[in-house]
């Protein structure tokens, strides 16, 4: 996990990622589910996969828990990109607001996703010349529901369905929520290990806590798909048992059936 990108594509080239990628790109697969390295599969991606028409980078999209603002709202939320495209350009966040928006319709049934751009401020000027630009532009695309951008503090509020940053950022953030849950995890085993009033209380909101561990689950999640290309890949979390590849599996094979690839296609056509 820890070997570099090119040099383990350049050293493996028949490594399971790679077979795995060309027999999908000769159509003898759908889709491709790996739990390897996040770089050197969007590296075999990139060399074995043709790119959408006009997309310059990839983007890794990965769903995690928020706050829900109505009766059957999507507990999940959007944020791309989490680590394939590491610094981005106006141009490139912007292309990963159409593909965000895009998944989100087939996979979450969302008619209109919100899309929010993650910055430091509310204002319309917040975030250097990238974002203010990648801000002004999604203000005039057809197609996508853009909301504005959003702060580090909304992001589980529900105020966007699809995050867009760049893939720094996004990474950070996204281990950053797998570790909030972690750490109320412990939290709550120290208080218990201290007082029976803490334990008494840890009963009382046991059901509470096992909601919100099964929120913050990443094996229940399977995956997160690399968008971009004419063809899928599902990224699996590096730790990844039995039950996490098995619902990637079922990621995979709900976005083929679903067309989501086709519909990325179709919305890049009409803007």
């Amino acid at each position: 996990m820890a070997e570099e990108p090119h040099e383990a594509v350049k050293k493996k080239p028949r490594a399971s990622v790679i077979t795995a990628v060309q027999l999908v790109a000769r159509g003898e697969a759908d889709a491709v589910v790996t739990a390897g390295n996040t770089g050197a599969a969007v590296l075999a991606c990139a060399r074995h996969f043709r790119p959408l028409p006009g997309i310059r980078r990839a983007a890794l999209a990965s769903v995690y828990p928020r706050q829900t603002e109505y009766p059957g709202q999507d507990q999940l939320a959007l944020l791309l990109d989490v680590g394939a495209t590491i610094r981005c350009e106006a141009t490139e966040l912007v292309q990963f607001a159409i593909m965000g928006s895009a998944y989100a319709r087939r996979i979450s049934k969302v008619p209109s996703p919100r899309v929010g751009l993650l910055n430091m401020g509310s204002e319309d000027n917040k975030g250097g010349e990238t974002l203010v630009e990648a801000y002004r532009r999604l203000s005039r695309v057809p197609g996508v529901n853009f909301v504005g951008n959003i702060e580090g503090h909304e992001l589980i509020k529900g105020k966007a369905d699809v995050i867009v940053t760049e893939g720094y950022t996004g990474n950070v953030v996204l281990k950053l929520l797998e570790g909030i849950a972690d750490i109320l995890s412990e939290l709550a085993g120290s208080a218990a290990r201290e007082s029976w009033r803490y334990r008494l209380g840890l009963r009382v909101l046991e059901s509470g806590l096992e909601r919100l561990r099964s929120l913050t689950d990443y094996t229940a999640y399977g995956g997160a798909p690399i968008l971009g290309f004419e063809h899928l890949l599902i990224k699996a979390h590096g730790r990844s048992e039995a039950r996490a590849m098995s619902n990637a599996i079922k990621v995979a094979a709900k976005a083929v059936r679903d067309g989501v690839v086709r519909e990325i296609q179709a919305t890049l056509e009409s803007v």
